[in-house]
């Protein structure tokens, strides 16, 4: 498995599937052994059925974000607005900052 670039608070773009071209705020990044995923605000909203129980007072359908893989987001830079790959460039006092990675083109 990769470095995950991606984090909470990031503010991505789908580039594919049901919900592409769709921006939202990274809620949650979910990682497992084999997968990361992420569930981001408004993106891949799907249903649920809730049924009545002592402990659930109200019961019916919710609509609620269901994660989406992490290779179907693209980041989007905050100060430039550019989509791309995150990338890392070391400072001179020797801290990291983000940046977006340029196409070599």
């Amino acid at each position: 498995m990769s470095k995950i670039r991606i984090k909470k608070g990031d503010q991505v773009e789908i580039i594919s599937g049901k919900d592409k071209g769709k921006k939202g705020e990274i809620i949650k990044v979910l990682k497992s052994s084999s997968t990361v995923t992420v569930i981001v605000e408004g993106v891949n909203i799907s249903k649920k059925h809730i049924k009545k129980t002592p402990n659930v007072t109200q019961a019916g359908i919710v609509e609620a974000e269901s994660p989406i893989h992490i290779s179907n987001v693209m980041y989007i830079d905050p100060q430039s607005t550019k989509k791309g790959r995150v990338g890392y460039e070391q400072l001179q006092d020797g801290k990291y900052n983000r940046v977006i990675r340029e196409s070599k083109k």
